[in-house]
C-alpha cells in the first residue's frame, strides 16, 4: 500500500474512532505510518483529506445499507413481511456499524460549516433516493422515474436516518421492523 492508501486508510479509522472535529494531521499520519507532510502533498490539506474519507466510508455505508435493503429471498412472503425482514437486516447492520452511520452525520453538520461540500452531499442524496427506491419498488435503479426517487426514495431515505438515530440513542428501546411496519400502516391510516 502507497502512502495516497494508507494516508486514506489512517483517515477512515480516524473519522470512525474520532469524527471530523477532533481528528488530527498528527492523528491521521499515525495511523497511516507516514510523515504529517505527505498529507499536504498527496490531498493538500487535513481537509481534502477528511472529504475523500468520509465520502469513502459512505460508499461503503451504502454498500453495507443496500445489500440489507434487499428484499430477503423468500417469494412467499407476503410484501409487508418482506419489508418488515428488510427492516430487521437494516437494523441489524446499524448495531453492527455504528460509527458508519454516525459518520453521515458528520458529513451533514460539516456540510452546513463548508458549503463546499452541500453539492457532494445532495448528489449522493439524490443517488441514494434513487437507489432506495428502486429497492423498495423491486425494480432496476435506472428504472426509477424522479417522481419515486423524490417521494418513495425520499421517505425510505428519511425513514432510514431517523430509525438509525434513534436505534444509536436509545438502544434499550430500539425500534423493530414490526414497529416500522406498524407506524407506517398508523400513518397511511392518518393520511388516508
Amino acid at each position: 500500500m502507497g502512502n495516497r492508501e494508507a494516508l486514506l486508510a489512517g483517515a477512515k479509522s480516524c473519522l470512525l474512532d474520532k469524527g471530523f472535529d477532533r481528528t488530527t494531521v498528527r492523528d491521521i499520519a499515525t495511523a497511516a505510518g507516514v510523515s504529517m507532510a505527505a498529507i499536504g502533498y498527496h490531498f493538500g490539506s487535513r481537509e481534502n483529506l477528511l472529504f475523500q474519507a468520509l465520502f469513502a466510508i459512505l460508499d461503503e455505508w451504502g454498500d453495507l445499507a443496500g445489500r440489507a435493503l434487499v428484499p430477503a429471498d423468500a417469494p412467499d412472503l407476503a410484501p409487508a413481511e418482506a419489508y418488515e425482514r428488510m427492516w430487521d437486516e437494516l437494523l441489524t447492520q446499524v448495531r453492527a456499524n455504528p460509527k458508519m452511520w454516525l459518520v453521515s452525520v458528520d458529513l451533514f453538520l460539516q456540510a452546513q460549516r463548508q458549503p463546499e461540500l452541500l453539492p457532494h452531499l445532495a448528489d449522493g442524496l439524490r443517488q441514494g433516493r434513487s437507489g432506495v427506491a428502486g429497492i423498495v419498488a423491486s425494480v432496476p435503479e435506472q428504472d426509477v422515474d424522479e417522481r419515486s426517487a423524490r417521494t418513495l426514495g425520499m421517505v425510505q431515505v428519511a425513514l432510514m436516518s431517523g430509525v438509525a438515530i434513534q436505534l444509536l440513542s436509545d438502544p434499550d428501546h430500539a425500534p423493530t421492523g414490526a414497529d416500522v411496519v406498524a407506524g407506517l400502516r398508523a400513518l397511511a391510516k392518518v393520511v388516508g
